[in-house]
């Protein structure tokens, strides 16, 4: 199929995890949710992201957010990595990950990349808002570890511009100036909307202390 796009709905499926079969929709209930695939079990770069998830599992939960990792081997193989993970990052795992065997969710999210691997998933990131809608797709290369300060910092960014009339500028952080979207021009509603006031820049560029802090 084709690559998923920013806005698409993300595919539903059950598949086998290891926490039991997952629906992933129902699973997803209203909550935020974040899908990252991994090419096997057992591998080094991915044993590091599932340490570093779990580790921030206080953080997932303060944002509405929901995790699911998946990799081509079966069930009994993750349980056996889970506690590698455990014993070599310091932590516990608590979140499922799928068990695609069958490659039924890497086809429904073309993580098949045959330039990178005829049979191994790339290494991709979805979050998904409770919308079931796609709102960011990131493809790392094998050899490179995912950042999740960027994971989280895009979550926190969606989830300030969802609510509030606003975008973030570059290399924003939680709690940072944010800049007012340009198709709000009504001097009332500016006025209603962004009581700590603002500052023009251009008239194309207005900074705005963030809405919601």
């Amino acid at each position: 199929m084709a690559s998923l796009k920013l806005g698409d709905t993300a595919p539903d499926f059950t598949q086998d995890s290891s926490i039991g079969p997952i629906s992933f929709h129902e699973w997803l209930g209203d909550s935020w949710g974040i899908l990252f695939s991994h090419p096997a079990d057992y591998t080094p770069v991915c044993t590091t992201e599932l340490g570093a998830t779990a580790k921030l599992a206080d953080e997932f939960k303060k944002r509405n957010v929901k995790v699911l990792a998946l990799s081509v081997d079966p069930v009994a193989s993750h349980h056996g990595w889970i506690k590698d993970i455990n014993e070599t990052q310091g932590t516990t795992v608590n979140f499922p990950i799928l068990a695609d065997a069958d490659r039924k969710v890497s086809t429904l999210y073309d993580l098949i990349h045959p330039n990178a691997s005829a049979t191994a998933t790339v290494r991709s990131v979805f979050v998904i808002d409770p919308h079931k809608k796609v709102r960011l797709t990131i493809t790392y290369p094998a050899s490179t570890g995912r950042n999740f300060d960027e994971i989280l910092r895009v979550i926190d960014s969606l989830q300030l511009t969802e609510y509030h009339s606003v975008a973030t500028p570059a290399n924003w952080k939680d709690g940072e100036d944010v800049v007012i979207v340009p198709s709000l021009t009504d001097p009332d509603i500016l006025k209603a909307k962004f009581p700590k006031g603002f500052k023009t820049v251009r008239p194309y560029l207005r900074l705005t202390p963030q809405p919601n802090k």
